[in-house]
């Protein structure tokens, strides 16, 4: 029955697509400006009595209609949002996405160069149904076929497995299926949304908004260090979450399958339902997103099948819209801890991005980071009996700047650069050296 419902759901997207696609050009509605001012004329939010008119969701109800990052997160209301869009009879068509092509150098003895591209898509359709809204929405990333070797180069990066050993210094690629769902949003009364989410790959209520998808990260190619405390349940299978708002607050739980997806990522994983999470959001003002969440994990790594994991995450986010700009920033903490022991580990991250002038941006991400004894190993295979244990931590800082070029219609492209450098503990200067840094040089497109 699942692997019918990814079909119909990949089949009614993909057709969707190209009707959007094959729409007049007067037909369609785009954001130029990257504000989300069209996403507001969707079904689902014309019935809204507080909906007032402006280039923003007014409250956290329509932010979250809007659904334009994955699974069911939140960023403030007052968050830029880009797609392309177009109504076909009762239906409302969205499009948006972006992708990177990345020349990557590293320093030290553990540095490699690369040439990759990061990059996912996301068609969505929406209409009014009943006293609510249905949203089935698909996630793709082609970054199974424009990473090779199953990872990219990322210095003292650590998370899931290539051919069969761990990932040290590299991080992994998408799944080609990052996200197939549907949801379904209805108005127990003006102020007060009751909401139900399924899918057979998706995102649960853990965590804020992915890397990927949220603001204060926009222009970064590349994941944190601290993707695997905080966002990496961000591609799941069997997901099922439901979520009930009321004003500006919301309420949320999950149930998923635990095991992170395998190395393998053309196909569509699955497992039964064996993990949880819960979140709670509140937005303040427009411009002011809050969120805790916890969850359990069982087996997430393929490495260690009889360990599991409890999570937690708390961030803040703070959005600022200003003349010809934006601005985006957020303060996040992740923790893991083994259930069974004592291993704790803990992130920290503060990002921002800075638009300026409409076509230059500056951005800068500060993470303190706690590590495993995996680094030791390198690229060899875990030793028999081995057991991973948090051991260190360590810092990275970086840096970019990014101007858009070119006036291709309804597509921003822009050059940029970034530099990181990073904080290395006693242990591990021998292995990178006390000053090792990493360059990255990149074209970035986005729908508009």
């Amino acid at each position: 029955m699942r692997r019918v419902f990814s079909r119909l759901i990949v089949a009614l997207m993909l057709a969707l697509q190209l009707s959007a696609v094959g729409q007049d050009g007067n037909d369609s509605q785009m954001d130029m400006s990257g504000q989300s001012g069209p996403a507001q004329t969707m079904p689902g939010m014309a019935g809204m009595s507080n909906h007032k008119s402006g280039m923003h969701p007014q409250s956290l109800i329509e932010s979250l209609l809007q659904h334009g990052t994955s699974g069911t997160d939140a960023e403030p209301n007052s968050t830029p949002l880009s797609m392309l869009m177009t109504t076909k009879g009762n239906w409302t068509l969205m499009f948006h996405g972006e992708a990177f092509l990345s020349e990557l150098q590293q320093s030290g003895p553990r540095g490699f160069d690369k040439l990759f591209s990061t990059n996912w898509w996301m068609p969505m359709a929406q209409r009014k149904f009943a006293n609510g809204t249905l949203t089935i929405r698909t996630m793709l990333s082609f970054e199974p076929a424009t990473i090779s070797k199953r990872h990219y180069p990322e210095l003292f990066q650590q998370g899931e497995t290539a051919f069969g050993r761990p990932i040290v210094d590299g991080q992994h690629p998408h799944d080609f299926f990052m996200e197939l769902a549907a949801l379904y949003d209805y108005h127990l009364t003006e102020h007060t949304l009751l909401s139900f989410y399924a899918a057979p790959m998706g995102d649960p209520a853990m965590g804020p908004v992915a890397y990927p998808h949220r603001a204060s990260a926009s222009e970064n190619p590349i994941a944190p260090l601290g993707h695997h405390l905080q966002d990496s349940t961000h591609i799941a299978a069997d997901v099922i979450t439901v979520g009930i708002a009321h004003r500006n607050v919301r309420l949320e739980a999950s149930g998923f399958h635990g095991r992170e997806p395998d190395e393998f990522r053309w196909n569509i994983n699955s497992g039964k339902i064996d993990s949880w999470s819960a979140r709670v959001t509140a937005n303040a003002g427009q411009n002011w997103s809050f969120q805790y969440s916890i969850a359990q994990l069982r087996n997430p790594e393929a490495l260690a099948p009889a360990e599991d994991i409890r999570r937690m995450t708390a961030s803040v986010q703070y959005n600022r819209p200003l003349p010809k700009g934006n601005w985006a920033s957020m303060l996040l903490w992740g923790r893991n801890q083994n259930v069974r022991g004592s291993n704790v580990g803990n992130s920290f991250l503060l990002e921002s991005t800075l638009r300026f002038f409409d076509r230059n941006y500056l951005w800068t991400r500060m993470e303190n980071v706690d590590r495993t004894n995996e680094l030791l190993l390198g690229e060899n295979p875990e030793p028999p009996g081995f057991s991973e244990r948090y051991f260190t931590r360590v810092q990275a800082y970086t840096a970019g700047y990014e101007r858009e070029v070119g006036h291709i219609p309804h597509l921003s492209t822009a050059l940029g650069a970034q530099l990181t450098w990073y904080g290395v503990p006693g242990i591990l200067k021998t292995m990178y050296t006390s000053h090792p840094v990493g360059a990255i040089v990149f074209l970035r497109v986005r729908p508009q």
